[in-house]
């Protein structure tokens, strides 16, 4: 009886775990919907102000990679929402929740505080990667009061930052032609931390930090080996070291 009781409440468990599941892919669901149709929204409302802008308006660039070859600098994040299908974006856990003896898990807001006669003034930043991976992706921080006005500052500089990232298969292991790692091995420094990449074999996958996969994936590189040196856990400089690296396999001839 007590075996039988024990079985009727793992089901009952399991199926309120698949419940909250199902509700968590709803809540994601409304929300890039709801991304999706304030992108429409600024688009229909957006009026350019830059020559790049107009261009771009007027239907005389229709390819971000243009932009890129010319070297021009991207003003406006409409830009890359007019040109770039498919872009996605994701939060750094740059920051972390309060907690007992210094703190506990991390989270995408980094709280700081200034002194001042009326009190504490409390400021959020945040960090977010924008990519269609494709070999598309970009970097961006917010800095604000509140955390939503710092989440849509940082992906506004992201999708201003968006550069291209040369994708390759530099492994001596692999034979295969398609761009799926790096064409060769890369190295990024931010503050203390410096990061080296590593073209990787098909099959291998992402062999680096959780936060820089998540460049990665949005970037369009499936497989890669990487070493890190330096404190690593300030995770901002991470991410920073491990942009700069892509950044440079374009510029290496």
């Amino acid at each position: 009886m007590a075996r039988k009781e024990k079985e009727n409440e793992e089901t009952r468990k399991k199926i309120e775990r698949d419940g909250q599941e199902i509700v968590i892919e709803d809540r994601e669901t409304r929300e890039q919907k709801r991304e999706r149709l304030e992108t429409e929204e600024r688009l229909a409302n957006w009026i350019p102000r830059t020559q790049l802008g107009k261009e771009v308006m007027d239907g005389k660039i229709k390819d971000i990679d243009l932009i890129f070859e010319k070297n021009l600098r991207i003003l406006e994040p409409e830009i890359i929402d007019f040109l770039v299908q498919g872009i996605e974006s994701n939060l750094v856990n740059i920051g972390q929740a309060k907690g007992k003896f210094g703190g506990g898990k991390r989270r995408p807001w980094r709280q700081t505080q200034r002194k001042t006669k009326e009190g504490n003034v409390p400021t959020f930043a945040c960090m977010t990667i924008v990519g269609d991976k494709k070999g598309h992706v970009g970097v961006g921080f917010g800095r604000a009061k509140e955390t939503v006005p710092a989440k849509q500052k940082a992906l506004r500089n992201a999708k201003q930052n968006l550069m291209l990232v040369k994708r390759g298969c530099g492994s001596f292991d692999c034979t295969c032609s398609e761009p799926h790692s790096i064409p060769f091995a890369i190295e990024g420094k931010c503050g203390s931390v410096r990061i080296k990449l590593i073209p990787a074999p098909k099959g291998t996958g992402l062999v680096i930090d959780d936060e820089c996969k998540k460049l990665l994936r949005l970037a369009g590189i499936k497989d890669i080996y990487s070493r890190t040196f330096g404190q690593t856990r300030t995770k901002f400089n991470l991410i920073k070291a491990c942009f700069i690296a892509l950044q440079k396999l374009g510029r290496v001839v």
